[in-house]
């Protein structure tokens, strides 16, 4: 499966003004969303440590929970970029351009994963390549 780059288009193709408003509305409604759930996960690990004794299973415990929580934030963290970088591509005229090949994103791939970077090739071809 080759995905060949095509030509980079400086506008956003299939966005009426209308369906990209929205867009851009979910996103910035997803990246607050996610901002809260880090300051709450931010407290809660910090409420594990205060939570639990201090004999060797609570330390495994509150390593355990802290381990958890790292690796959720960690998650929404890469998430709010995602969201931040398409943004960014909304205001320079490139939103649901891949990356990548510069062919347009499918506006089903975009309303299901609005900071889509990628085009499902291009994406397919990124995870194999790992």
């Amino acid at each position: 499966m080759v995905c060949e780059p095509g030509p980079r288009s400086k506008k956003f193709p299939m966005a009426e003004k209308k369906r990209l408003a929205q867009l851009k509305k979910t996103l910035e409604a997803r990246r607050e969303e996610l901002l809260r759930s880090l300051a709450e996960t931010q407290q809660t690990s910090r409420t594990v440590q205060q939570t639990y004794g201090i004999d060797e299973g609570d330390r495994a415990n509150i390593s355990h929970d802290k381990d958890i929580l790292l690796r959720l934030s960690a998650h929404e963290r890469k998430i709010v970029e995602g969201i931040d970088a398409a943004l960014g591509r909304i205001r320079d005229g490139t939103y649901g351009e891949c990356l990548n090949c510069g062919q347009e994103i499918n506006a089903k791939r975009l309303e299901a994963l609005p900071w889509s970077r990628y085009c499902i090739t291009c994406q397919e071809l990124i995870e194999e390549a790992r």
